[in-house]
């Protein structure tokens, strides 16, 4: 399998944003990819500001190109997405791809953390898994997503100042340092603080 290089990048990335559904080889070598840039991230990562913080995208492909429309594009605007690339919407594949493409393609530009859909028991129920049945006619699609999603940071630290995970705190963590010395590459738990990470969303009642 070769690598994508800078140009394969530009061009793939330019081929999503049209609306054109990446082919299954070129999934797998995003995956490889992937895993390998988002090995090299701590569990929690340091985002410099300015920076955009992107919440729920669920398969809202039009959406997510909006979102670029107006609050600026990469490079030139720092993303922070919270996770919840898939399920509900009908193009969790190409978001998933998209934002993928762009964390390798500007490593130091782009930030992916881990939702609660981020996982195999969540997205087999809430679509995803039916959407790469239906487009690539088999699980191997999903199979390599899901791998890779296993390796998503479970937060960040923006300048030092704001803590942004997926969800909300967790009663199991009294500080930063034990979140980074998770391991947090395995299926989200059904509980524990990672489980509570992507989780637990803040209440109007507390």
């Amino acid at each position: 399998m070769e690598p994508l290089s800078v140009p394969d990048l530009d061009d793939q990335i330019d081929a999503v944003r049209q609306g054109r559904t990446p082919s299954r080889g070129d999934i797998l070598r995003l995956c490889t990819k992937a895993k390998e840039v988002l090995g090299r991230e701590k569990n929690m990562v340091s985002v410099p500001a300015p920076v955009t913080i992107v919440g729920d995208i669920h398969g809202q492909f039009q959406d997510l190109l909006e979102l670029f429309r107006v609050v600026g594009d990469c490079p030139d605007t720092n993303m922070c997405f919270l996770g919840d690339y898939v399920d509900r919407g009908y193009f969790s594949v190409e978001c998933s791809a998209l934002v993928l493409l762009l964390k390798v393609r500007w490593p130091a530009r782009v930030w992916l953390l881990r939702g609660n859909h981020e996982s195999r028991q969540v997205s087999q129920v809430y679509g995803f898994y039916d959407e790469c049945l239906r487009k690539f006619g088999g699980p191997e699609v999903w199979l390599a997503l899901v791998e890779v999603f296993d390796w998503l940071p479970l937060a960040a630290s923006v300048d030092g100042r704001f803590f942004c995970p997926h969800a909300g705190l967790s009663p199991s963590l009294d500080s930063t340092d034990q979140i980074q010395a998770m391991n947090r590459v395995q299926e989200v738990p059904h509980e524990g603080p990672i489980c509570d990470l992507v989780w637990s969303d803040p209440d109007d009642r507390a």
